[in-house]
């Protein structure tokens, strides 16, 4: 067992019998879904919108190589500086030397998922540079010294309680503050760090070959304030989020709005196509875009390649019967979920990582919600066969497989044994599993084709 997989079963064991926890879970996931559902009234073809949605993103990663120099031929026309990142080693370096050039001491952060797979907040520390999160969400999640718990939703499993309490242990103040009061002390800190900041991190939902832009959405504003006062902007984009046309966004904004947070659209939807005009009053003296493989190119093996198509909505998140009971942060890596369980293994190691893939009841649900119609459940069972393949499994595990292949292919060997054997054998063997949070199993004193012969 690799030291991963021993912390993920470690801390699903302790999350899923965690009434609190789960109860947190349901209650905001069911707003979720309420608003989902009145979301998706706004198509008069859903399904058509979303295999629509699939051909263009089919189209994308297809003839990625060509869209990923065209946009850089047309952002970099615009005054615009591209800098590619083939690991995480080579993104940080980058905006390491970027904030020492502006001599940078602080940063405000908009919510980025790509900078917490680089770990960017931890790296900026050790070189004395402050990096704030400007997301509420974010914000919360950094002032308690945790990741983000869900891709759209970063503190989800945490109620008004418990971000008033971090609010009071890490700023001071008065306890069981209202979400409102909590909101208005975030705005009031925050704001002073848009004024004094000199660098401002966004990561990217979309790049548009086409314009050579870099597209934001959000709903608090965050992203723009990030990306207005300070005169240096960072945008570090995953390859894989590339888009055709600006065309396509009238189909993608109000997918990813839907599906990530029921909404028509967000409130705040932009296009950076470069640094300010000498026309224009806002906006950064500069900007570059990190384009980021770290692994992604990984993902275009043939059986996973449309786990590109990802558009990070966290819908199938929000519908995997394993995420709500076992939350975010078990899976011990950035991408949690369905489709965290089929990249992880890919960006971080199949060795490492292929217990995630395990971590499915293979019930399709993710499938059968996302947006751009990803088969994610046939991917997480083709991850597994990779595994196998690759001579990564353990022994004992082969021939367990091996031992139950022959058990349920033989009616013989099923009906060998009597009650008090089976009973004993399975409950030895499932003890540290099933026999820890459940009773014991029983066996029937015959089994179902012993009590059909007698009927017949």
């Amino acid at each position: 067992m690799t030291e991963q997989q021993h912390i993920f079963l470690a801390k699903s064991d302790v999350k899923a019998h965690d009434l609190e926890h789960k109860r947190k879970i349901a209650f905001n996931i069911n707003k979720y879904n309420d608003s989902v559902v009145k979301g998706k009234q706004q198509f008069a073809n859903l399904d058509y919108a979303r295999k629509k949605a699939k051909n263009v993103k089919w189209k994308a990663i297809e003839n990625l190589d060509h869209y990923l120099e065209l946009f850089e031929k047309n952002f970099t026309a615009k005054g615009g500086k591209v800098i590619w990142a083939e690991t995480t080693d080579d993104a940080l370096q980058a905006i390491l030397q970027i904030c020492k050039e502006k001599n940078t001491k602080q940063v405000v952060k908009a919510k980025s998922m790509v900078t917490e797979e680089i770990h960017l907040n931890k790296f900026l520390a050790d070189n004395g540079i402050e990096s704030v999160e400007t997301d509420l969400g974010e914000y919360i999640q950094q002032l308690d010294g945790e990741a983000p718990y869900h891709i759209v939703t970063p503190a989800m499993h945490k109620s008004k309680e418990d971000v008033a309490r971090v609010f009071h242990e890490k700023l001071g103040t008065e306890p069981n503050l209202s979400p409102t009061e909590i909101t208005m002390i975030a705005r009031k800190n925050l704001r002073e760090k848009y004024i004094t900041a000199e660098v401002g991190v966004t990561g990217g939902n979309f790049l548009l070959a086409d314009i050579g832009g870099v597209c934001v959405t959000e709903n608090e504003g965050n992203g723009r304030l990030s990306t207005s006062f300070p005169k240096t902007q960072i945008s570090i984009v995953g390859i894989e989020k590339m888009l055709p046309s600006v065309n396509d966004l009238h189909l993608f904004w109000p997918l990813l709005a839907t599906f990530g947070t029921g909404q028509n659209v967000t409130v705040y939807n932009t296009i950076f196509t470069g640094p300010k005009k000498a026309d224009e009053t806002d906006g950064p003296e500069e900007m570059y875009v990190i384009l980021l493989d770290n692994g992604r190119t990984n993902l275009l093996r043939k059986e996973v390649r449309e786990s590109m198509y990802c558009i990070r909505c966290g819908s199938c998140l929000n519908a995997c019967p394993v995420y709500k009971n076992i939350g975010g942060h078990a899976y011990g890596a950035t991408y949690s979920g369905p489709i965290g369980s089929v990249i992880t293994p890919h960006l971080l190691g199949m060795n490492e990582y292929k217990h995630m893939s395990y971590a499915s009841s293979l019930c399709g649900n993710c499938t059968e919600v996302c947006p751009v119609k990803i088969n994610i459940h046939e991917m997480l069972l083709e991850n597994r066969g990779i595994a196998v393949a690759d001579g990564l499994n353990e022994f004992s595990e082969n021939m367990a497989w091996k031992f139950w292949k022959q058990a349920m292919l033989s009616r013989t060997l099923l009906n060998m044994g009597g009650q008090k054997i089976k009973n004993k054998v399975v409950n030895t063997v499932f003890k540290d599993s099933w026999a820890k949070h459940r009773s014991t199993l029983h066996f029937s004193d015959k089994t179902f084709n012993k009590m059909w012969k007698e009927r017949k």
